[in-house]
């Protein structure tokens, strides 16, 4: 047994997948088999079921995965101290976020302190983000309410709610909160599919059986700011994110459940990454300091 044997097992393990797992560490899948074969012959044990695309693995298998897991973390930290003491946290993160207003704050924190990493931020909608953390496109991600998945570290750091604005003109800009079944009864301005948002906002109306009257999609925030601004409708939003904008005003939706929780995403294997634990620590302070903001 050696470490790149343990490492190609914990990888598959991880993703369910031969191909996958590959991919991720950057081995051709015949060499990864082959050290998870190696592991396999040379202690005469069964680590996976092979059948088709993806792989599961058996009882054997998971009472290992539970070791591995331990001991890929305990290196991570290891690596994480020793890096700190040295004065090591150098590089280049890569980021994919899906809102600036919880992105930015964290990474000119991480910034601060660690000012010779090289910062790489893009920002797509939940879905893009989260496709880009499993496929390695990204380091972290920074987005809502993530769906567990054991190939992640998710880390919650705030909690926050949706709120509705509608623009200044409207016949609700002196009302401080309404009903779902009201903001039904208007044209609705959501984002494209893939939005968390609309995701916890749809899921808000399909658990009360109401129909929108009418729904008016635009691709990103930003566009539904100025179809909202420009009166063609209500938009919704995070209440972190909806800024002060003096053409708009924001409404409480007072009979739905519209929580969320802002989290920091990572793979699994890449924790042992300096760079990714020290981005992840900056992430933790902060949520120890930030109040929640659901009501």
């Amino acid at each position: 047994m050696n470490h790149s044997q343990l490492r190609a097992f914990h990888a598959v393990a991880l993703e369910g997948s031969f191909t996958r797992a590959a991919a991720v560490l950057g081995v051709s899948q015949p060499t990864l088999s082959g050290h998870v074969k190696a592991l396999e012959t040379g202690y005469g044990v069964k680590l996976f079921n092979r059948g088709g695309r993806e792989v599961t693995m058996t009882d054997f298998g998971h009472a290992l995965f539970e070791i591995t897991q331990r001991y890929f973390a305990s290196q991570a930290e290891a690596q994480r101290l020793l890096s700190k003491v040295e004065g090591l946290i150098q590089g280049r993160l890569r980021c994919w976020a899906d809102s600036p207003f919880t992105a930015v704050p964290l990474m000119a924190a991480f910034k601060g302190r660690f000012p010779t990493v090289q910062i790489d931020i893009e920002f797509g909608n939940s879905a893009e983000v989260l496709k880009n953390v499993l496929e390695n496109v990204a380091d972290v991600g920074i987005l809502a309410s993530i769906p567990p998945d054991k190939r992640l570290h998710i880390l919650p750091f705030r909690e926050d709610r949706l709120v509705v604005f509608v623009d200044r003109g409207h016949p609700w800009s002196q009302k401080r909160s309404v009903r779902l079944e009201e903001v039904a009864e208007q044209t609705l301005v959501l984002r494209e599919a893939g939005s968390t948002t609309r995701a916890i906002f749809e899921r808000a109306l399909t658990n009360r059986r109401i129909e929108p009257k009418s729904v008016l999609v635009m691709e990103g925030r930003e566009a539904v700011r100025e179809a909202v601004a420009a009166g063609l409708g209500i938009g919704v939003v995070c209440d972190y994110e909806f800024g002060f904008d003096t053409r708009l005003h924001k409404l409480d939706v007072n009979d739905a459940d519209l929580q969320l929780t802002e989290c920091a995403v990572c793979r699994r294997d890449s924790r042992i990454e300096p760079v990714v634990s020290a981005f992840l620590d900056i992430v933790e302070e902060t949520a120890r300091q930030a109040p929640s903001r659901v009501a």
